[in-house]
């Protein structure tokens, strides 16, 4: 057993692949932890024994848990369970979740007002501009949720824009059922020319155009409004 080998990806049962590609043998005396408790998984990967297994999903290594000797994970499960049982950890943990809470109501918020300024539409379409800024909001913020508006490498007013093309991309083409040749580039270039229509029929709604009742920015707004599920509150 090569114990210095920490990444290595799924395989057949009992066994996992490493960098290399060659197939090792998880031990008798091993088990696995899934990922999902990060505090339980440190507490085992400090340990130093491990191989974690990791799988590649678009551009991101995503971690599907670590392998262990059981011992090491067992014990770390109990020392957990010890310090999260104390009413000084609930109390702090009480005290992290509020904090949490009122940074995303804030977040939220502002980025409610951001998608606003950027759609702009004219002052007849407001109402429209205000269901559509809450659809996106609702969908974009939540923690966890892997869309641009929980990245912040970029500015906010990038995020709303961004996460704006997005919604229409889903909510007013076809995009989610195209067959997309697998060539490279060739998803980039459909999303680039689907962006440009976006922006075309955006600038209908900035302009105050009349619309008409097929339009599909319009049918998608429409049913957003009427789905409470989507609904913001600011």
């Amino acid at each position: 057993m090569n114990e210095t080998i920490k990444i290595v990806s799924p395989h057949k049962s009992g066994t996992v692949r490493d960098a290399s590609g060659a197939i090792l043998t998880i031990p008798d005396s091993w088990m696995f932890l899934k990922a999902g408790d990060s505090g339980l998984t440190r507490k085992v990967t400090a340990g130093g024994l491990y191989w974690r297994v990791q799988i590649r999903k678009g551009r991101r290594d995503i971690s599907l848990g670590v392998w262990a000797p059981k011992e090491t994970i067992e014990n770390a499960i109990i020392e957990t369970e010890k310090v999260r049982s104390t009413e000084s950890y609930k109390k702090s943990i009480a005290s992290a979740k509020i904090r949490r809470d009122k940074k995303q109501e804030s977040y939220a918020e502002q980025f409610y007002f951001e998608v606003r300024l950027f759609l702009s539409f004219a002052e007849c379409y407001k109402e429209y501009e205000d269901t559509m800024a809450r659809a996106i909001t609702a969908h974009a913020i939540p923690i966890g949720s892997g869309t641009v508006a929980r990245t912040e490498t970029i500015p906010i007013e990038e995020r709303a824009a961004k996460a704006v093309i997005a919604w229409m991309r889903h909510q007013t083409t076809g995009y989610d059922t195209m067959k997309i040749p697998r060539v490279k580039g060739k998803r980039r270039e459909v999303r680039r020319m689907l962006a440009e229509a976006s922006m075309e029929l955006l600038s209908n709604y900035r302009r105050g155009d009349p619309i008409s009742p097929g339009c599909p920015l319009r049918c998608a707004i429409t049913a957003k409004n009427r789905d409470s599920a989507n609904s913001f509150n600011v």
